[in-house]
């Protein structure tokens, strides 16, 4: 049975939102920005995955045209530990070797918006099942979407393990 009956005639993302998510990983800022709390939920849908981040905490910027935009990816190892900060989350999630953009774990930036960010988005670059046990990371800085192998994105500054979505897994 499709759990997404509506995705027949035409894509609704606020419908997509509105039921449980297969998976979520759980934000939590690292040593540099402690403050950071967030959650990004994976929802798998017949036409790729839906991607939701909401983040609080982000560090702001000063002064008109200087609010933040970070760099947010999927990276390959399972846990959020490490020095430099989450370090040992390794590399992008690239499962077909591609270059920068082109890894699967390549997403688009959240924009701050005076410490907040929300996002929400449709990719068929992975499924749900392939994310699992895997890191979501947000970098420093925005991503280049150039740069070799990781955009330039800067130091890691949050960051949360992928797990099957569970009932008591709330947004902190």
């Amino acid at each position: 049975m499709n759990r997404y009956p509506f995705l027949n005639s035409a894509f609704s993302l606020s419908e997509v939102l509105m039921h449980r998510p297969n998976a979520s990983a759980l934000l939590r800022g690292g040593e540099a920005c402690p403050g950071i709390r967030g959650i990004v939920r994976f929802y798998q849908t017949p036409l790729g995955v839906v991607v939701s981040a909401q983040v609080s905490g982000l560090p702001t910027a000063e002064g008109d045209c200087a609010d933040r935009i970070f760099g947010f990816h999927i990276h390959e190892g399972g846990v959020c530990e490490g020095d430099p900060a989450f370090s040992d989350a390794g590399a992008h999630y690239n499962p077909e070797n591609c270059s920068h953009p082109f890894h699967a774990g390549d997403l688009p930036p959240l924009f701050g918006n005076d410490g907040l960010a929300a996002a929400a988005f449709l990719t068929d670059r992975f499924t749900v099942d392939a994310l699992i046990g895997r890191t979501v990371i947000i970098h420093d800085r925005r991503d280049d979407f150039t740069t070799n192998p990781s955009g330039d994105a800067g130091s890691r500054i949050a960051c949360g393990v992928i797990q099957r979505d569970c009932r008591n897994c709330l947004w902190r």
